[in-house]
């Protein structure tokens, strides 16, 4: 792999591990742009924290290597409350947005992303159909 492709899967594992943490925490100020106040967090966080660093890894490297060598892929994951990671992934490559406009790849539509997870009338915790690609949530 060379310096570039490295540089290029760090800032998509990076990228993907800050949407993930914002969806368990934030409900606005999705870019901190202005100081953290209590009323940006939300009030009962869940989702796993734990799992999303890993499954960001993979799926990082995996797209590096689907686009290498031009593979069709099926990536097969277990923690059910891997929930941020996947939606953070998703939402990075263009197919979350695709079904969920709301959620646009700006920062209202991160805020967006931000707010519906694991919330009232947002997406569970947990991969769910809601996932572009998911074909079965477990359980």
């Amino acid at each position: 792999m060379s310096e570039r492709e490295l540089s290029q899967v760090d800032m998509l594992w990076r990228a993907a591990n800050y949407l993930s943490v914002g969806q368990i925490y934030l409900l606005d100020n999705p870019l901190l742009r202005e100081p953290l106040r209590r009323e940006h967090v939300k009030p009962r966080l869940l989702g796993h924290w734990g799992t999303s660093p890993g499954l960001n890894f993979v799926y990082a490297h995996l797209n590096r290597l689907i686009c290498a060598h031009d593979l069709d892929v099926m990536f097969v994951t277990g923690p059910g409350h891997g929930g941020p990671a996947l939606l953070a992934n998703t939402w990075l490559e263009g197919s979350y947005p695709e079904v969920a406009p709301e959620a646009a790849q700006d920062a209202e539509g991160m805020r967006v992303l931000f707010r519906q997870f694991s919330f009232p009338g947002g997406v569970p915790s947990h991969v769910a159909p809601e996932v572009p690609g998911s074909i079965h949530e477990g359980g």
